[in-house]
């Protein structure tokens, strides 16, 4: 599996009964912490694993860093924060490469493995599956305001607590149900990543704008007018794909939102919808996969 269908990973199968799934991510610092900025890097990077279907099973660090501007101190604590997300997964840290930059960035390649027949991907949602999302949304909305120092304590808790839950329970779930595909909301948006869904599988997606969880303050930051650059991006990159309705603008805002280690978007069958939220019962369903039409998006 390659990128023709803007999947999370590219799965190269090894057998009849083995296959790897690989994928890269890294970014500049969200957050002020540097121990917190190392567990969500990370836990973003193996998003993409458990995306798939897969589980983690090696990781390398990839680092820029400005060492004439930062005490190599705080690449310790990122250091120790990515590797101890990774040892909770399951996985473990193999080596990686740093390298002198003007503005600090960290990340993981990690590998993992999966069955060739047992793999979540965009191209495999059929008319009739329930779309389930296992967290909420409005992480840059969210990070921009803290950013500002103007997040509260304890919205800047949940916050971190959401990007630092690995996808893992989530992931092992959709394949117990028999689920075929997935997706997990990071830079595209909760719409992005459902049009890649839409396009990879060709099905029209119907989301219930009111059923989306919100991150604690992310509506409110809405209504004030705070943006990001990535979600002005975003929303022209959907633009011929999505039928609004009568989405309100802060609703607008919040499901084009870029996402830093956001939740899995599931297919789920409908009739083992009762079974997935009771393995994941933070899950909630948020949409439903419609015959072809447009091939895009429909907000409710």
């Amino acid at each position: 599996m390659g990128h023709e269908t803007l999947d999370d990973a590219g799965v190269f199968q090894l057998s009849d009964d083995l296959a790897l799934v690989q994928t890269v991510d890294f970014f500049a610092p969200i957050v002020d912490d540097p121990y917190l900025f190392g567990q969500v890097a990370a836990a973003n990077a193996l998003s993409d694993v458990y995306a798939m279907g897969g589980e983690p099973m090696t990781a390398l660090n990839i680092v820029g860093f400005p060492s004439e501007k930062l005490p190599l101190e705080v690449l310790r604590e990122i250091l120790r924060g990515g590797q101890d997300k990774v040892h909770e997964a399951g996985a473990l840290i193999v080596g990686g490469h740093t390298i002198i930059d003007e503005e600090l960035k960290y990340g993981l390649a990690v590998t993992g493995r999966a069955h060739p027949r047992r793999l979540l991907t965009n191209a495999g949602a059929k008319a009739g599956d329930r779309l389930l999302l296992t967290k909420p949304i409005g992480t840059a909305l969210l990070a921009t305001v803290a950013k500002q120092g103007n997040l509260p304590e304890a919205e800047m808790a949940s916050l971190a607590a959401s990007m630092c839950a690995l996808n893992a329970t989530a992931s092992r779930a959709a394949l117990d149900v028999g689920a075929q595909c997935a997706t997990d909301i990071t830079g595209f948006g909760l719409l992005g990543h459902a049009a890649h869904i839409a396009r990879a599988s060709r099905v029209t997606i119907r989301i219930f704008v009111n059923r989306v969880p919100v991150l604690p303050g992310a509506r409110e930051a809405a209504k004030r007018g705070v943006r990001t650059g990535g979600a002005d991006r975003n929303l022209s990159y959907l633009a011929p794909m999505v039928e609004w309705g009568a989405a309100s603008e802060p609703d607008r805002v919040l499901l084009i939102d870029p996402q830093t280690s956001g939740g899995l978007l599931v297919a789920v069958p409908p009739d083992k919808v009762a079974r997935y939220v009771s393995l994941v019962p933070e899950a909630l369903e948020i949409g439903e996969v419609l015959s072809p039409a447009s091939m895009g998006l429909v907000l409710a």
